[in-house]
């Protein structure tokens, strides 16, 4: 059985961690769990729909022909985490301010967004380039 490493799985090669010029000194922690990382790994494959709550309609038709929807995580902190990974895995950069006061609201730093969003965009430019070679 192989083992992947889930903390360094995103880390931007030769990068270290600093802080941005701008941050304050006691942003917090910068840095993710291996559980957090692998939470980011599995939102890429998530879409911007799987962050709405199904209508009515919708449930009724789940029901009726088993399409369920992907459930939210349980732990709410967890959830936060996937929801701002799928929106910078589908939209980069741009983040709903909604999203990023929910995040720091289920405990994350600023520091952490950045972390988050420079691992995403490294992954898709990656990602990109492999495409278009």
């Amino acid at each position: 059985m192989a083992y992947l490493d889930h903390a360094s799985a995103f880390a931007i090669a030769g990068a270290e961690a600093v802080a941005a010029p701008w941050a304050a000194p006691d942003e917090g922690r910068i840095d993710f769990s291996a559980l957090e990382w692998t939470v980011i790994a599995m939102s890429r494959r998530d879409s911007i729909s799987s962050l709405s709550a199904p209508g009515p309609l919708a449930r009724a038709f789940g029901g009726l022909f088993g399409l369920g929807r992907k459930s939210m995580l349980a732990d709410p902190k967890l959830e936060a985490l996937r929801r701002i990974a799928v929106h910078a895995w589908r939209r980069g950069y741009t983040l709903p301010v909604s999203e990023i006061k929910r995040f720091l609201a289920a405990g994350f730093s600023s520091g952490q967004v950045e972390t988050l969003l420079a691992s995403i965009a490294s992954k898709r430019l990656d990602r990109s380039r492999s495409l278009n070679a």
